[in-house]
């Protein structure tokens, strides 16, 4: 690692203020991408500002919502009774990611915050039409992921909570590496009063959604209604874990087993 300036802020006012008195500073949440990077030495931040204690943690279920506080690690997501009774599938998301340290010290804000294209949050954010709320504002999730690594967010914004509605029926499967339990390929379906929605993680450079199965899923929740989809493999992820193609091919098995798991 680079020598660095270390801050720990009681409040995400005292972060917002800690960065924009630094020459280069960084947030640090859960610390799974930036102390990796940090220690391949390919980032050399002058302040890292770790906002464990400015973002708050806990989960509320209430008017038909789930709020869950930026600083709720993913373990607390995956046992609370609250993500279990009103959305399984999120619960069940949050259970399956990385391993029990990950779990146990990884945030859900700062998964969303990061974005990075194969993680699992992103998806239900998306498929569920969630809300990121920030030290400054609301924003859709449709808006929120613009690209690989990249959000909507402010240089000195700070997610303080993801405010999700509750469904009628959402469902959540993912082919995960092996190793690191990232989604090759993840899809998280959902059925609400607006229809269905249909988020894709891990196949491509950012989470999307496929209008294709939404339209048909809107009329039969059922996996056999999109027991032809198809994507296309051209914008896709291709590495040496998956081709595009069999990304491709992925999705549409995700997407029903998704379905499947709603409907069980």
């Amino acid at each position: 690692m680079y020598e660095f300036n270390y801050h720990r802020p009681g409040s995400v006012d005292e972060a917002v203020e800690l960065l924009k008195n630094s020459d280069d500073g960084k947030f640090l949440a859960g610390g799974h991408t930036l102390i990796p990077t940090l220690k391949q030495r390919l980032a050399s931040p002058s302040d890292v500002i770790d906002i464990t204690d400015a973002v708050k943690s806990g989960i509320d279920a209430s008017g038909g919502n789930v709020v869950i506080g930026a600083g709720t690690t993913h373990a607390e997501v995956a046992g609370s009774m609250d993500v279990r009774n009103s959305i399984p599938a999120l619960a069940s998301l949050a259970g399956g990611i990385g391993d029990p340290h990950v779990r146990a010290r990884g945030t859900i804000g700062g998964s969303v915050a990061n974005n990075d294209p194969a993680a699992d949050y992103p998806a239900a954010c998306v498929a569920l039409d969630a809300t990121i709320v920030t030290s400054k504002r609301e924003i859709s999730a449709d808006e929120f992921f613009t690209g690989m690594f990249e959000t909507a967010l402010e240089e000195d914004e700070i997610v303080t909570s993801v405010r999700f509605p509750v469904p009628a029926k959402a469902g959540y499967v993912k082919f995960p590496n092996p190793a690191s339990r990232y989604a090759l390929v993840g899809v998280f379906v959902a059925s609400a009063g607006g229809g269905a929605r249909v988020a894709v993680t891990g196949a491509g450079p950012c989470v999307f959604r496929d209008a294709a199965m939404e339209s048909a899923l809107s009329g039969d929740f059922s996996s056999g209604a999109i027991a032809e989809a198809s994507v296309a493999s051209d914008d896709l992820n291709s590495d040496i874990h998956a081709s595009a193609e069999y990304r491709a091919h992925l999705v549409g098995v995700m997407a029903r087993r998704a379905v499947d798991a709603a409907n069980g």
